[in-house]
C-alpha cells in the first residue's frame, strides 16, 4: 500500500512539474498595434521617416510582406480580437461611432478571453474601439485583467477630449473608472508609461499578454516639437508633424522593450507589430508605391506593415522576409495555440494558425482572403447575372488573384512629398471617367502588386469564378448592424465622459 501511495505521489509531483515547466516555457506576448501607420512610413520600406527601433526588431525577426489588415479601425480590431471576418460579426460597414449602441458581439470570445483561460495575465493599454455602450463590452469585461486607455476612435493627444458633432467629452479610463488627471500628458508617452508600469509590476508566476494599441499615428496632427527637429527638411507641414509622431512612437516601443529586458523576460517574449490599416494621406501618412489609402480596398488601404520578433523563433527565420499570405484574423488562433490554449467555445473562426508559417517558413495554410463585403455601399449596376452583385463594395483574394467590386475608394497612387513625380514612368493620379463608373477589377497581385493593370476584361472566367466565391461568402454573412446614434450617449449625462450608457 505504501509503495502504491509513493508511486501516486511521484506521479502527481511529476505532473505538477511538467505543468509548471510548460507554463514557464510559454512565451510572453507583446502585441503592438499602430493606428493609421502607412506602408511607406517605416524605415525598412525606404521611408524618409526614420524608425530605428522598429527596423532593428523587424530586421532581426520575420517581416510579413504579404500581410493584410482591414481598411479602417473597428474592423481590424474586431478581427484581431475575434478571429472572425466582419461579415460574421455584423461589423461590415464603417466604424463604430461614439453614439452608436454597437460592438463586437458578446458571443465571440476575445483573444484576451482565451489567453486568460490559458493561464495568462492579460493587460491592455490604448485604443479599444470595438464597443462601449454597455459595461459588458468594455475591455475588463472581455478578457483583460486591467485596462488603461480610450474607448472611441480619435481624440486630442493632450486633453484626451473627443467631440462627435455637438456632443463632447473626455475619453480616458483606468479599468472602468473615468480618468481626469492626465491633461497635458501626450498620449504616446502616457500609453508607453502605462505599459512599462504593467511590466515593472508584473507577477512573473504567469505568462504575460500585453496589448498596446497606440493612438499614434492617427490624426489630429500633434506631437512635441522636439520630435520634429530632425525633419525640418520635410516641407509639407502634415508630413513633418506625422514624422515626429512616428518618431515618438518608435522611441516608446524602444523604451518598452528595455523594460522587458530589465524585468528579465525579453528573451521569452514574442513581439507582434501591426498597423490597423493603411496610412491616411490626408493627414501625413503615405503608402507609396501602393495604390489608394486608408478606407479603400486598394492595396494601400489593406496591405499592412507587420512583423514578428522573438528569440524563440527558429534561428533560420531571424532576419527573414515572409511572402506567405497572412491576415489580421490569423493572430487569434496563432497566439492562442502558441500559448497552449484551447479554441473550444469560439464561434467558427476565419483566422488560421500561422505559427509554422512564421516560425519555419512553411507554406501558409491560408489560400484565400475575404477583404470585406459591405451590403450598405453600392455603386453602379450588376455587371453579371446569376452571381455576386458587382455594385456591392467587396474584395476577395484567391492565391495571387484579387477581385474588387463596387466602389473601392480613391484609387490614386500618392508619392511622398520627397519624390520627384516627373521621374515616374506612369501617371500617379487615377481620374478617368472609366474609373468613376466601373465596378469590377481583377489584378494579379504577385505580378502587379501596385494594381496598375486591370485584367477583368482579359480573364472573364476568373472574374466569374471569384464572383461565385463572393456569393458563397455573402450566403454565410449575418445581417449588418449599423444602428442610429443614441442621445443617451451624451457625455454631459455621464459626468463629462464618454462611456457606457445602457
Amino acid at each position: 500500500m505504501q509503495a502504491v501511495s509513493l508511486t501516486i505521489l511521484v506521479t502527481v509531483i511529476a505532473q505538477n512539474v511538467q505543468t509548471s515547466d510548460t507554463r514557464a516555457s510559454r512565451p510572453h506576448i507583446l502585441f503592438v498595434l499602430a493606428d493609421d501607420f502607412g506602408y511607406h512610413d517605416i524605415g525598412y520600406h525606404g521611408s524618409e521617416i526614420k524608425t530605428p527601433v522598429l527596423d532593428r526588431l523587424a530586421l532581426s525577426g520575420v517581416r510579413l510582406e504579404n500581410y493584410y489588415v482591414q481598411p479602417i479601425c473597428t474592423p481590424t480590431r474586431s478581427q484581431l480580437m475575434s478571429g472572425r471576418y466582419q461579415i460574421h460579426t455584423g461589423l461590415q460597414h464603417s466604424i463604430i461611432w461614439p453614439t452608436q449602441p454597437n460592438g463586437l458581439p458578446l458571443d465571440s470570445p476575445t483573444l484576451a478571453d482565451k489567453l486568460r483561460e490559458a493561464g495568462y495575465s492579460t493587460h491592455m493599454v490604448g485604443k479599444w474601439h470595438i464597443g462601449m455602450y454597455k459595461k459588458d463590452y468594455l475591455p475588463t469585461s472581455r478578457g483583460f485583467d486591467t485596462y488603461f486607455g480610450y474607448l472611441l476612435g480619435s481624440e486630442d493627444y493632450y486633453t484626451h477630449f473627443r467631440c462627435d458633432g455637438h456632443l463632447c467629452g473626455t475619453d480616458l479610463r483606468n479599468n472602468m473608472d473615468p480618468v481626469n488627471n492626465e491633461t497635458g500628458h501626450y498620449s504616446t508617452h502616457l500609453f508607453t508609461q502605462k505599459a512599462i508600469d504593467i511590466v515593472n509590476n508584473y507577477d512573473v508566476s504567469k505568462p504575460l499578454f500585453l496589448y498596446l494599441a497606440y493612438q499614434a499615428v492617427h490624426e489630429p496632427m500633434q506631437v512635441p516639437d522636439s520630435y520634429m527637429d530632425k525633419y525640418q527638411h520635410i516641407k509639407d507641414r502634415d508630413r513633418r508633424i506625422y514624422a515626429g509622431m512616428v518618431a515618438a512612437m518608435d522611441e516608446g516601443i524602444g523604451n518598452l522593450t528595455e523594460a522587458f529586458k530589465a524585468k528579465g523576460i525579453w528573451n521569452n517574449t514574442l513581439l507582434v507589430f501591426s498597423t490597423d490599416n493603411g496610412g491616411q494621406i490626408l493627414c501625413g501618412g503615405n503608402n507609396w508605391p501602393l495604390r489608394g489609402w486608408k478606407g479603400s480596398l486598394w492595396e494601400g488601404g489593406v496591405h499592412g506593415v507587420g512583423f514578428v520578433y522573438g528569440r524563440m523563433l527558429d534561428e533560420k527565420m531571424h532576419g527573414t522576409v515572409s511572402q506567405s499570405l497572412i491576415h489580421v484574423s490569423d493572430w487569434f488562433p496563432t497566439l492562442v495555440s502558441l500559448a497552449g490554449g484551447s479554441l473550444n467555445g469560439t464561434q467558427p473562426l476565419d483566422g488560421v494558425n500561422q505559427w509554422e508559417t512564421i516560425n519555419s517558413g512553411s507554406a501558409s495554410p491560408r489560400k484565400e482572403l475575404l477583404h470585406n463585403i459591405d451590403p450598405l455601399f453600392h455603386k453602379g449596376k450588376p455587371a453579371y447575372n446569376g452571381t455576386f452583385d458587382t455594385s456591392v463594395r467587396a474584395a476577395l483574394r484567391i492565391g495571387d488573384w484579387k477581385l474588387i467590386t463596387g466602389n473601392p475608394g480613391n484609387g490614386s497612387w500618392i508619392p511622398p512629398p520627397n519624390i520627384d513625380t516627373t521621374l515616374l514612368h506612369y501617371e500617379v493620379k487615377c481620374s478617368s471617367h472609366e474609373e468613376m463608373t466601373k465596378n469590377v477589377w481583377l489584378f494579379n497581385i504577385a505580378k502587379d502588386p501596385y494594381e496598375h493593370v486591370d485584367l477583368s476584361d482579359a480573364y472573364p472566367s476568373k472574374v466569374k469564378e471569384m464572383l461565385d466565391r463572393l456569393a458563397y461568402y455573402q450566403s454565410t454573412a449575418v445581417s449588418c448592424r449599423y444602428p442610429p446614434g443614441d442621445p443617451r450617449a451624451n457625455p454631459a449625462l455621464h459626468g463629462g465622459f464618454w462611456g457606457p450608457w445602457e
